[in-house]
């Protein structure tokens, strides 16, 4: 296409237009010839001394990257880790650029464990892989493949397949032939202790197959409500699940030989987390009182939860131990799937918050006080059991704040002990069925995550490492600084801090603030073993490589920090007082003298996508500038409750006033604005929202809207997109527009 040039601005906005073509690839001679040969081709000589112009306009910072985003992103993320009940074999899903694929790891001759990729799925199809459950022997996989296996909702269909979206199926795999074969359209499987079959939902009912495929699947139960959370009994003749009712939620137990239903001491409230006891005679759950909100982080405190005893065989049940009142009384759960754990010696092993930070307790199936097993201002994330069940595995930061470390502790108590000191992050452990590895998922600042196998005897040994591409930079990572800074209220704010490699003393860099979602999240430092964190902590790391200075912050209403950090006051749609570390951060930034305080710009999605608009329409004259992904705009209509009949008035203005939207007449700030229109954590009305005010206001605004996509981005292209048009977007608004003013 042929461009004329009518002003110098005109030459600046056709730099601006080719970045990617200038900015991003003018890294070698023969790029800088092809490029004057393609504006020569346009035309006049003017357009080629403009060029002249662009080429010295352009910042050392775009001329000088050393890798790109799809390169920081490109080694695989590894999830779903899970440990044989045999054999001692490990198996996880990698996902690389967008394809998903089981590895296994089991130990070879000399005792060392060697991984293999089992599947063999290519591209960036768009579908899922997880819920991977072993089969008795060891010998076999069971996965999930396709559909929403996050949120559990409609099949994402990302590709805009004229056909639909593929369905939910489950697969079989054999570790030794490696060919999948199709058990089931439906999720969430588990094997029979027998080995002979797998249960598993279809349409949130309880269905039956062989695992051998020689039969057709059977219903087993059809019931009201939606279930979930199914637990085989240790002898395979029974299973436990809950059953969503929506004002109420119980426990029920099939009988496969009796074909019949029984349930748990029901009530109005939500009971949660079916735990077998060993000799299969008792059920332990978790009862929440009913109307306790599913998100209160806003909300410190409620009516007690407790756990409760039943009997299987009549149904009848009892309180074994109810959380006090106050602090601890609204139930806080731990990032892995199970809650509650059956140990050795009858004791059920617990989270709790009582002390202010989540700690792991156990108490006795007969009684009495629980036993503080985690004592210290940390909080535990992660937990399972050693095979004899003695011992509790489980990650905390513990000593280390802004880390996380595994450790071990026994289920009857005394000192925790720690497996994987250092400088490195270990979270989500699984033991090996020997009771003497523990596979941890690990990283550091520099290299991402992989599994680990820690053993008491000798150094980790990192699996796996093969799959990280030969160009992949990890000896151009900066390692981030820990930073402490005061909010505007004076809380002290925990961030990390990525300085740019070599930096110049008397250079003032432009600066770039990243909030995480959640919010009940903590960015680490080091690469983070959430998928979406980690691409996050790559995208600073590609920022700071840049030269930008990146500042990414842990604000209150995260984790790790404990109670009083995670629910503070007037948070939220309760009064935002979260704006106070926007400003903090704004302002630590504005106060180094590596910094150019007119230059700082903002991103985050999600509850970060809120951050950045509140950034934008509360401090334009900080932040410059934001990327603003699947945030929430307006707390009035995305919490309907607010205004039912019943509600207090007031509720309902405040969290308007809390939102960016009720601020719009100080936004003055150009935004970059990104969602899928499939979102199902953030409705897509958000966006729309957002839009027509900044239409209204007269705010300088950019869209991007991906179809058909999720809220996680569940397309590697789409996630490039996001980042790509994110870089794209800081350069043109904090480098080039301030060049030209």
């Amino acid at each position: 296409m042929k461009r004329s040039f009518r002003s110098f601005s005109g030459v600046l906005s056709l730099c601006r237009d080719d970045e990617k073509s200038l900015a991003f690839r003018i890294l070698h001679l023969e790029t800088f010839i092809t490029m004057t040969i393609r504006i020569w081709r346009l035309g006049a000589l003017s357009s080629l001394l403009a060029f002249g112009i662009c080429m010295t306009a352009i910042p050392l910072l775009a001329q000088d990257r050393s890798f790109t985003i799809d390169q920081v992103l490109s080694a695989p993320f590894p999830t779903d880790m899970v440990a044989a009940p045999s054999h001692r074999r490990i198996a996880w899903v990698f996902t690389a650029r967008g394809s998903r694929n089981i590895w296994i790891a089991e130990p070879s001759s000399n005792g060392a464990y060697k991984a293999r990729a089992l599947t063999s799925y290519k591209g960036d199809d768009g579908e899922s892989l997880a819920e991977l459950a072993w089969s008795a022997d060891g010998e076999s996989l069971v996965y999930v493949r396709g559909g929403d296996l996050e949120e559990g909702g409609p099949d994402i269909n990302a590709l805009s397949l004229p056909q639909g979206a593929p369905p939910k199926e489950i697969f079989v795999i054999s570790i030794n032939n490696g060919t999948p074969r199709m058990l089931a359209e439906g999720d969430s499987p588990t094997v029979s202790p027998k080995g002979d079959a797998v249960a598993y939902l279809h349409q949130k009912q309880i269905w039956l197959v062989p695992l051998d495929g020689s039969k057709k699947p059977e219903s087993l139960v059809s019931s009201r409500g939606s279930i979930d959370s199914l637990r085989w009994s240790p002898d395979g003749l029974q299973m436990a699940f809950v059953s969503e009712r929506g004002s109420h939620a119980i426990v029920g137990i099939y009988d496969l030989s009796k074909k019949s239903i029984g349930w748990l001491a029901p009530s109005v409230d939500r009971d949660i987390d079916p735990e077998w006891s060993l000799d299969g005679k008792q059920i332990a759950f978790i009862r929440i009182p009913a109307h306790q909100p599913d998100d209160f982080f806003w909300q410190r405190s409620g009516q007690p939860w407790s756990i409760w005893i039943a009997d299987p065989a009549n149904g009848r049940g009892h309180v074994l131990w109810k959380a006090d009142e106050g602090t601890g009384s609204l139930f806080h759960e731990v990032a892995t799937e199970r809650q509650l754990f059956w140990g050795a010696d009858d004791r059920i092993v617990f989270p709790w918050e009582r002390t202010g930070w989540l700690h792991l307790y156990s108490i006795s199936v007969n009684g009495g006080r629980p036993e503080l097993l985690t004592p210290g201002d940390f909080e535990v994330f992660e937990t399972t059991l050693s095979p004899d069940r003695k011992e509790v595995i489980y990650s905390s930061n513990q000593n280390d704040i802004d880390r996380r470390h595994v450790w071990k502790v026994s289920v009857n108590g005394g000192p925790p002990s720690e497996s994987t000191p250092g400088e490195g992050l270990d979270s989500y452990p699984v033991v090996a069925s020997d009771g003497k590895a523990v596979v941890t998922l690990h990283s550091d600042a520099k290299n991402p995550l992989l599994p680990s196998v820690v053993t008491s005897t000798g150094a980790p040994q990192i699996l796996a490492a093969e799959a990280i591409p030969s160009d992949f930079p990890a000896s151009k990572i900066v390692a981030p600084q820990q930073v402490i800074f005061p909010a505007a209220d004076g809380l002290m704010i925990h961030g990390q801090l990525f300085l740019p490699p070599n930096p110049s003393a008397n250079v003032r860099h432009p600066a770039i603030v990243f909030f995480h979602g959640g919010p009940i999240r903590q960015m680490l430092l080091g690469w983070h073993p959430m998928d979406f964190y980690s691409n996050a902590y790559a995208m600073n790391e590609y920022l700071a490589n840049k030269g930008y200075v990146v500042l990414s912050v842990n604000y209150r209403g995260g984790i790790g920090y404990g109670l009083n950090f995670r629910v503070p006051p007037n948070f939220g749609p309760t009064g935002s007082s979260e704006v106070n570390d926007i400003e903090g951060a704004g302002l630590y930034l504005r106060n180094r003298a590596d910094v150019d305080s007119k230059r700082i710009g903002v991103w985050g999605g999600s509850y970060g996508g809120l951050m950045t608009a509140l950034a934008l329409a509360r401090n334009s004259d900080i932040f410059i500038g934001g990327v603003d992904y699947a945030g929430v705009h307006d707390w009035s209509t995305l919490l309907p409750f607010l205004k039912a009949p019943g509600a207090p008035p007031e509720a309902a203005r405040v969290a308007w006033e809390s939102s960016p939207l009720s601020s719009m007449k100080t936004w003055r700030s150009p935004v970059l604005v990104i969602q899928g229109d499939d979102d199902r954590n953030v409705e897509f009305s958000q966006s729309v929202q957002l839009i027509e005010s900044l239409r209204k206001q007269g705010v300088e605004f950019e869209q991007i809207v991906i179809p058909d996509e999720v809220h996680g981005l569940i397309l590697y292209r789409n996630l490039l997109t996001f980042f790509e048009a994110t870089d794209d977007f800081f350069d043109r608004h904090l480098i080039h527009n301030q060049e030209q003013k």
